[in-house]
């Protein structure tokens, strides 16, 4: 026997800090600050590069013309705090290799572009005496 509890919708809808997606959009750019953790709030607060402030002003061309599904935006600013405005975007970032196109969702703002795009892989060692280390030079080969 099992028991079904209906969840009204409202429970499912994407909060941050008890606020909608839609009173994020509208909200000042100070409120929205308020919001976020403190590294985030610091950063925020003291400024955006020359180079945040060329990605941002990309992605409000693109919303203006209404390319937000269409368009990849590349870019190698792994710095840039994701904004309510960025929901929708896809976004190329650089690892150091390749861009990795990363989908922006609601429940990515507040983290940085960086976090979405690894630079790093999981180290795999070859077997004992194949492309290993020095050490293992003089394991007998089968």
């Amino acid at each position: 026997m099992s028991i079904k509890l209906e969840v009204p919708p409202e429970w499912r809808k994407f909060r941050y800090r008890g606020k909608t997606l839609d009173e994020l959009l509208n909200m000042p750019m100070d409120e929205f600050i308020e919001l976020l953790p403190a590294r985030q709030r610091r950063s925020l607060k003291r400024g955006l590069t020359k180079a945040q402030v060329k990605l941002l002003a990309k992605i409000r061309k693109i919303r203006q013309k209404g390319e937000i599904g269409k368009r990849i935006i590349k870019t190698h600013v792994r710095d840039m705090i994701i904004l309510p405005e960025m929901v929708g975007l896809t976004i190329a970032v650089y690892n150091g290799r390749e861009f990795v196109p990363v989908r922006i969702m609601p429940e990515m703002i507040g983290h940085y572009l960086g976090e979405f795009s690894l630079t790093t892989k999981k180290v795999q060692h070859g077997e004992p005496g194949l492309k290993a280390t020095r050490s293992s030079m003089f394991v007998a080969l089968k």
